[in-house]
């Protein structure tokens, strides 16, 4: 068979045989009596054989040890291709990666696609200065990509950067708390801290939806965090883990300031003076719960709270009782 219809039939152009032939890969049995190359049936399906080989990502010079070397071992030579092909695809994920954000901020023009690279680039840094400067630009005259900032604020570990990535991404809008969501569910602790304190960040109802539903999270911190912030915004259901907190000295300041702010709504005063009282008799009210107890009712109005503030004075821990009574004489001023 010559070498136009081995062509025709293998695939593989007659240049590419000819290079086959230079390297000794694949030599035509013989000629014929104008000089032309002539393949056998072995010399086809040496062809494809080495066509196979090459499919796998293989070397010209690799192919013909394969077939060539009796010794030659499989097993090293693929677990080789396995971690080229693998940093290919991460390379190459990568890649596509930040070609859908470039796409997804619809730059302009071309200046618009280079500010993008640089911004996207910057962020990924190794300088915590450099990522904090491109974290306070981003926006001012490049659109943001905001997966791009997502990712890099739930893996951003320093606290000066992580709260311009915070700020930056609350001030691109979108559907930054939806993407931030998928860090809740992170099994990284940190990433999951993140995540809920990037949500807070937001001040519209999806993120407030995102935080109520925190509150029934696996991880105590995160639902915490999610209590504050909603207290902060005045939701009613953060109460019982905000009592939590303070019986428990886990934030317990900002827990008795969101308190404060919440019972400035007549209709929850009573509930949380309530929730405050019933917690001083129960489980783990020692001197120093029934103390932080005694200073989170300092700001709630009604006579709930009167009355538990007049027992807390007689209160056999003299710094319980001291505590009580000074608070009385505060709100009998006031």
């Amino acid at each position: 068979m010559l070498i136009g219809e081995v062509a025709r039939r293998s695939g593989v152009s007659a240049r590419m045989l000819r290079h086959y032939e230079s390297l000794g890969l694949v030599r035509p049995t013989g000629r014929t009596d104008s000089g032309y190359r002539q393949y056998a049936e072995e010399d086809i399906r040496r062809i494809f054989h080495v066509e196979s080989l090459r499919s796998l990502g293989l070397s010209l010079r690799d192919v013909g040890r394969a077939l060539d070397e009796p010794g030659f071992a499989p097993a090293e030579l693929v677990d080789g291709l396995v971690r080229r092909t693998r940093e290919r695809i991460a390379a190459e994920t990568e890649l596509l990666t930040r070609l859908r954000r470039i796409g997804a901020a619809e730059p302009a023009g071309w200046e618009e696609v280079l500010r993008i690279v640089a911004l996207l680039q910057a962020l990924e840094s190794k300088s915590p200065g450099a990522r904090q400067r491109a974290a306070l630009s981003a926006g001012e005259d490049v659109p943001v990509p905001v997966e791009a900032l997502v990712e890099a604020v739930l893996g951003e570990s320093d606290p000066n950067v992580a709260g311009a990535l915070r700020w930056a991404l609350a001030q691109s809008g979108g559907d930054g708390p939806r993407l931030l969501a998928a860090g809740l569910e992170s099994p990284s602790a940190e990433v999951r801290g993140r995540a809920v304190r990037s949500i807070a960040e937001f001040p519209d109802g999806t993120a407030t939806a995102l935080l109520r539903e925190a509150l029934t999270h696996r991880d105590l911190a995160v639902r915490r965090y999610a209590a504050l912030a909603l207290g902060a915004r005045g939701v009613a259901e953060a109460v019982p883990t905000l009592i939590d907190m303070i019986v428990e000295e886990a934030n317990d300041v900002d827990a008795a300031d969101a308190l404060s702010a919440l019972a400035g709504d007549p209709a929850l005063a009573d509930r949380i003076a309530d929730g405050l009282v019933g917690r001083l008799t129960g489980d783990g009210a020692g001197p120093s719960a029934r103390r932080r107890l005694a200073q989170a009712l300092a700001d709630i109005p009604g006579a709930t709270t009167s009355r538990a503030l007049e027992g807390l004075s007689r209160d056999e821990d003299r710094a319980v009782a001291l505590t009580a009574a000074y608070i009385l004489k505060l709100r009998d001023a006031r």
